[in-house]
């Protein structure tokens, strides 16, 4: 018996220096490393040794292969961000944070509420940042995961830019399967392009400052359009059910007044030329249809999912009670 433990453990130990040795082997992971170099001026010699202590992460695969906004219902997904806890704690949140969110929706027209809500939905205030190796997440999934790799080749390369701008350790940085970061969860090269100092201590720190963090996630909705004051969402009825086409696009790509040649209508009077895309979803009482304005569109900027924008909106409002 104890020398099948023993020759277990040596078969463990063969099988992950495997796979760490793995990556540092491959051609493709070789050709990154040269475009590194000669791209951004990169150490060779440093990425072969961070890369050869790099982890193929099979759980990071089985994950992005089911996301839960490609696997529930609206019904089934609402409940998960719109506890009561959840509600509780956003609120104790905003009245701590009182004047940087004041200060964030001065400064951005971004309402304090949504502010809140995407982290509480991203990390629950914090509480849950991640406890997977960014590192070996982008490994895994910019070279073992074709459908994404492209995209997430490039992550990688924003990473490693990222860690040299901050001074970081990479081993050191944990983050969810996607290798999203921080309170608010921004891949890197949403770090790079709207992370802001907005403490004013000289960093863009996503870790420990809420007051970066606030401003951060103020900062990415204003530069992807938000509209101060304008709505996100409203309920529609149907006299009809809509042809597939016309749903769940993320995008406003529909006037309100062809919409309502169509035979959807909301209580709330639009102007005609107002786009917007309609969105159905199964929820407890059945087939709900609601209308997503720009605002909408711009939640989901941050992540491509309309079950994402509608736990978030709804978060808010109950924020905001």
């Amino acid at each position: 018996m104890k020398k099948l433990f023993i020759l277990l453990l040596s078969l463990l130990s063969l099988s992950s220096f495997a796979a760490q040795a793995n990556y540092s082997q491959r051609q493709d992971v070789q050709a990154f490393i040269d475009e590194m170099v000669a791209k951004h001026n990169f150490d060779r010699a440093l990425l072969n040794r961070w890369i050869a202590k790099a982890n193929r992460l099979d759980s990071v695969l089985e994950s992005i292969a089911r996301p839960a906004e490609k696997t529930l219902t609206w019904a089934e997904y609402r409940p998960i961000f719109l506890k009561e806890k959840r509600i509780q704690l956003g609120r104790e949140f905003m009245l701590k944070n009182k004047d940087l969110l004041d200060r964030a929706e001065k400064e951005t027209g971004v309402s304090k509420s949504v502010i809140t809500a995407i982290i509480g939905v991203e990390t629950y205030y914090g509480r849950h940042k991640g406890k997977t190796s960014v590192f070996d997440s982008l490994m895994t999934l910019g070279f073992d995961y074709p459908p994404r790799s492209k995209f997430f080749r490039s992550e990688l390369e924003q990473f490693l830019l990222l860690a040299r701008e901050v001074d970081i350790d990479i081993s050191s940085i944990k983050g969810s399967y996607a290798g999203a970061m921080g309170m608010p969860q921004f891949i890197s090269s949403s770090y790079r392009a709207y992370a802001v100092d907005f403490d004013g201590d000289g960093q863009r720190n996503l870790w420990d400052s809420t007051a970066d963090v606030i401003g951060s996630v103020a900062n990415y909705f204003k530069k992807h359009g938000w509209r101060h004051g304008a709505d996100v969402l409203q309920r529609a009825r149907v006299k009809k059910t809509p042809e597939e086409t016309t749903r769940n696009k993320l995008k406003p790509h529909t006037s309100i007044g062809e919409f309502r040649q169509q035979g959807v209508v909301t209580d709330k009077a639009y102007a005609d030329d107002v786009m917007a895309t309609l969105v159905t979803l199964e929820g407890d009482n059945g087939t709900e249809y609601w209308l997503g304005l720009e605002n909408f569109y711009v939640i989901t900027r941050y992540n491509h999912s309309a079950l994402y924008a509608m736990a978030v909106y709804q978060l808010s409002q109950e924020l905001e009670k």
